[in-house]
């Protein structure tokens, strides 16, 4: 029998995927049905640029979809202001230092909810599996496409 793998998500990221899982029923679903009913009363389907076209935007929103629904179902839904400890877990905030002793900081979190440019990254990406499991003053080394770095746990928060 196979394992179903829980994925752990912010009550957020939880939250973005069921708007958009909305907006793809209620908006993108019945506006491509209705792009294709028009294509098709256009005549011929073998030459339909607009119908070949509809289908393939019907069959991304369909996939979409079904990505989506996967990911609720197997979400374990996880508030950061609950966690405690001394270890790097799933939702902590982490302060690195780098090399030059500059902050930096991070909150792990899921893969939808990524976003580097705001200080998420994912407990999947290099960083974020080099990091889980670590405490206060521990070295991190981590590889990453723009070559080795090194960093120092500098503190861990729960916020």
């Amino acid at each position: 029998m196979a394992t179903v793998e829980k994925m752990p998500m912010l009550k957020e990221g939880y939250e973005l995927i069921s708007k958009e899982l909305v907006r793809l029923k209620t908006i993108e679903r019945p506006e491509v049905i209705d792009a294709i009913e028009e294509a098709r009363a256009h005549g011929d389907l073998s030459e339909n640029a607009e119908y070949h076209a509809a289908k393939e935007r019907q069959g991304q929103i369909e996939a979409t979809i079904a990505d989506y629904e996967d990911r609720m179902s197997r979400a374990v839904v996880i508030d950061p202001t609950e966690l405690s400890g001394d270890k790097v877990v799933f939702g902590a905030t982490v302060t690195l230092l780098d090399e030059d002793d500059k902050p930096v900081k991070y909150q792990i979190v899921g893969q939808i909810e990524a976003d580097a440019k705001k200080g998420m990254i994912s407990y999947n990406s290099p960083l974020g599996r080099a990091l889980i499991g670590r405490r206060i003053g521990d070295d991190v080394e981590v590889t990453v496409p723009s070559g080795d770095r090194y960093y120092a746990v500098d503190k861990i928060e729960f916020i």
